[in-house]
């Protein structure tokens, strides 16, 4: 079970409206997913589940600075916490990669965004693949490793999609 640490809760209690609130609702319920704004403490980087699965999977069998990063089993989605500001350099990243980026949204100023609450449980909607084990740090490490992984991962995926075709043609 991935969990979220105490320090790691009073941190991420600042991106609310209410840190005292955002503090006693996980205290009552550590499942309880809460809203928060994206933009001054993190921003983050959301894409299609799979594509999220197989970044997470290939930064960490890379060593590679991986970062907090969550799911939405509904939405069928992931988000990859990174360190504010940093769009610009993701995606210069990116597009450095590759010339047919995939698909993702960047959240900042003005954004929202749904966190596990700091225990989920295995198969709720909103869950951590990585929890977020100590405040974040501006590192840009982390955030040109996401887009670097991100493009390659596409890639992996596409090719072994095209391989499942090819096969059936066969």
């Amino acid at each position: 079970m991935q969990m979220v640490t105490r320090r790691s809760i009073d941190w991420l209690s600042e991106a609310s409206g209410d840190p005292q609130q955002f503090r006693m609702i996980w205290s009552d319920d550590p499942r309880q997913p809460q809203v928060v704004s994206a933009g001054s403490l993190f921003d983050v980087v959301v894409t299609q589940q799979a594509l999220g699965i197989e970044t997470l999977d290939q930064l960490r069998r890379r060593g590679m600075p991986a970062g907090a990063a969550l799911i939405d089993r509904a939405a069928g989605r992931t988000g990859f916490l990174v360190p504010p500001g940093t769009r610009g350099l993701f995606e210069r990243t990116v597009t450095r990669e590759t010339v047919t980026p995939p698909a993702y949204r960047y959240l900042s100023d003005g954004s929202y965004v749904v966190l596990p609450g700091p225990v989920p449980l295995p198969g709720d909607r909103f869950e951590w693949l990585s929890p977020l084990l100590r405040p974040q740090h501006c590192s840009p490490l982390q955030t040109i490793a996401l887009g670097v992984m991100l493009a390659a991962s596409a890639r992996l995926i596409a090719r072994a999609e095209r391989y499942g075709e090819e096969m059936a043609d066969a």
